[in-house]
């Protein structure tokens, strides 16, 4: 009897490799020993960390990073065929920019027609820029969204949806966001759509984008005195939120080089980042490191920058290389359905009923899943000052993601840290130990995983 596998999945984000999943992939590992149960079919679990899309080569953008991944699936499947197996189950997490590359792989599976054999049942994504980076209203960001597209690559433009990824030119995060297309079609199949997005304090992919919504109730949440609970046992995943119907009184600062000021500064408590490995020395090295940051910060800049820059540029030289090979690619098989699209468009442009979106048939004879309108918050919250600008495309995909029924988000509190990327999926425990704090949500994808 073919015995039936569960491949799992799991994609690293911009930059990334294997090692930032490592703690996902052993919680993981934990939670079905610990189960020590199969399902009713006795199918067992086979955990793929993508391997070929790694460090520099997240420069390609997210249609590459697909084909690469969808590769060392398709090559995983035939493995498991050769030792006598079966892949009957498929899901799949990605992390940051790895949940994007998921999405476009989801796509190329579905434009082969492989989950007409093979059943979709988790997509999971931990802080994804779904909606593509976001703009605000700083020099910073202005400065991002300027140089980001140059700086990263492909996968900039991509992220900043300035790209022209279709025949009809058209970005990609907006096509995998389109019902009519493979990436969204393929999407609906899994049953179980779980996403988990840092509430604060992601300086790399803001609340919005990972959570996909049109506001963030968490912005301001100090001054509005936001109060969230946890969930047990899955700390630091958020329960639930509630926001005073009054905001508190400010707290009275003391005046400047007062005594009660020295105070204050004497007692903060130095943030998480600096609590921990190589800043735990002695006073006068301290004391050194701070002396020499005038110095060695603008240093530091200066070399990320042409760090960027060179790889960059190393990034396009094999974009070139690869659009030079005649392999059939999803891009090409997409573009030529946009090609059909724009004609149809054209011919029907002046029939008053007629839809652009509902130009293209499904793909598979599977029955679409229905969508449902999104519905807004019934306590929309106030636009704050310093709240992203978002576009009329990243309206457009916000409403159609948040169509999708099965969709569930998560959400997490991860104080105390400059930058909770890294933290939420522990990405690198030995190095910065407080990544411990977003085990508890590795442990809630990993026990609410659907066999």
């Amino acid at each position: 009897m073919t015995e039936g596998i569960h491949l799992v999945v799991l994609i690293h984000g911009m930059w990334g490799h294997p090692g930032n999943l490592a703690e996902a992939h052993s919680i993981f590992n934990e939670q079905r020993v610990q189960s020590a149960k199969k399902d009713s079919e006795g199918v067992q679990f086979r955990v793929l960390v993508a391997e070929t899309n790694r460090d520099e080569s997240t420069y390609d953008g997210i249609d590459w990073g697909g084909e690469r991944v969808a590769k060392e699936v398709f090559e995983e499947i035939d493995k498991v065929k050769e030792e006598g197996g079966q892949v009957t189950r498929f899901s799949v997490l990605g992390y940051s920019l790895g949940g994007l590359v998921a999405r476009y792989l989801v796509g190329i599976m579905h434009q082969k027609r492989m989950f007409e054999t093979i059943k979709p049942v988790n997509f999971n994504t931990i802080a994804t820029p779904h909606i593509g980076l976001l703009q605000y209203p700083t020099l910073f960001s202005r400065l991002a969204s300027r140089f980001g597209p140059t700086l990263l690559s492909r996968t900039g433009e991509q992220f900043f949806g300035v790209d022209k990824w279709s025949q009809r030119g058209r970005p990609l995060i907006e096509v995998m966001a389109d019902p009519e297309r493979v990436f969204y079609q393929g999407l609906v199949l899994f049953e179980h759509i779980r996403i988990y997005a840092n509430a604060i304090n992601d300086r790399t992919v803001p609340y919005i984008t990972s959570v996909i919504e049109y506001d963030d109730p968490f912005v301001d949440y100090k001054a509005t005195g936001l109060q969230v609970e946890l969930l047990e046992g899955y700390e630091p995943v958020i329960k639930s939120w509630t926001v005073p119907s009054e905001p508190p009184p400010p707290e009275p600062q003391p005046l400047p080089l007062s005594p009660a000021w020295f105070r204050s500064i004497r007692d903060q408590p130095l943030p998480l980042w600096l609590r921990r490995n190589y800043l735990q020395k002695s006073l006068s090295y301290n004391l050194l490191i701070i002396a020499i940051l005038p110095v060695f910060f603008p240093t530091l800049i200066a070399l990320g920058v042409t760090r960027l820059t060179l790889a960059s540029r190393r990034s396009r030289e094999r974009i070139q290389l690869l659009e030079k090979d005649d392999t059939p690619r999803l891009l090409s098989i997409v573009a030529e359905l946009e090609r059909e699209i724009e004609g149809f468009v054209l011919d029907t442009v002046e029939n008053a009923g007629a839809s652009p979106l509902a130009a293209s048939p499904p793909l598979s004879s599977n029955e679409s899943t229905e969508l449902q309108p999104h519905k807004q918050s019934a306590d929309p919250v106030k636009p704050s000052k310093s709240a992203p600008r978002l576009s009329a495309m990243q309206i457009r995909i916000i409403a159609s993601l948040n169509a999708i029924p099965q969709l569930q988000k998560e959400r997490a509190w991860i104080a105390d840290v400059h930058n909770s990327h890294a933290t939420i999926v522990a990405r690198d425990v030995a190095g910065f130990p407080f990544h411990e704090l977003g085990r508890g949500l590795l442990r809630h994808w990993a026990d609410n995983f659907v066999a």
